[in-house]
């Protein structure tokens, strides 16, 4: 009984730690930018550009539920 209940046990932990990995990598993310902590405010930086948007050029606003940041730094509506 005992051999079960540590099976079980191991089981959910390694479960539990397989889904706070899999997380830490940013899959069940769905933002379309990063939060990005400077000082005293907040940059949004958006993901998915080519070249990247420097942080000092990101807006510091979080965008609203129907719009998002383009590769210019610059809220467009969804």
């Amino acid at each position: 009984m005992k051999k079960k209940a540590r099976f079980y046990i191991l089981l959910a932990m390694s479960i539990f730690l397989t889904m706070v990995l899999i997380d830490s990598f940013g899959v069940f993310d769905d933002q379309t930018f990063n939060e990005v902590p400077h000082g005293s405010h907040t940059h949004y930086v958006p993901k998915d550009c080519d070249p990247p948007l420097p942080v000092s050029d990101s807006p510091t606003r979080r965008p609203s539920a129907n719009e998002h940041i383009d590769c210019t730094g610059q809220y467009v509506p969804n």
